[in-house]
């Protein structure tokens, strides 16, 4: 009923957790919160949220993708930034990645976040059978 998702072209998990989790009677995926961690370095990405917004975007699409979902499958995800100032900074960046009808969403400001990363974000995607 539960499997574990993993890909090499996303960081790997820096703890006990899976990159994602696919409910395969549902087809339902629960794709963990990344950072913008390179995934061939394992080095955080970018020093502005706009950059590391598009390399958080870039993992949970490698995600996604290694699961057999699309960006169209996401129908909800979180974001946890440092700074809700840069909230129009991400939104840029973020909404480059969906089409209309787009993702529930959910965004809250964070004490701090692994490596000192400014964004993170998580995902649940679902697709009829």
């Amino acid at each position: 009923m539960k499997k574990s998702i993993g890909t090499g072209t996303a960081p790997e998990a820096i703890g006990p957790y899976s990159q994602a989790i696919k409910i395969e009677s549902s087809e339902m995926l629960f794709c963990s919160g990344q950072i913008p961690l390179d995934p061939i370095t394992g080095e955080l990405h970018g020093q502005s949220v706009r950059e590391q917004t598009g390399r958080v975007m870039e993992n949970l699409m490698a995600i996604i993708d290694a699961a057999g979902f699309t960006a169209a499958d996401i129908v909800k995800t979180t974001i946890y930034l440092t700074d809700l100032k840069a909230f129009q900074e991400m939104n840029a960046v973020y909404e480059t990645f969906f089409a209309d009808p787009f993702p529930a969403r959910a965004t809250v400001q964070v004490g701090a976040l692994p490596r000192g990363a400014l964004v993170e974000i998580d995902a649940i995607a679902c697709r009829q059978t």
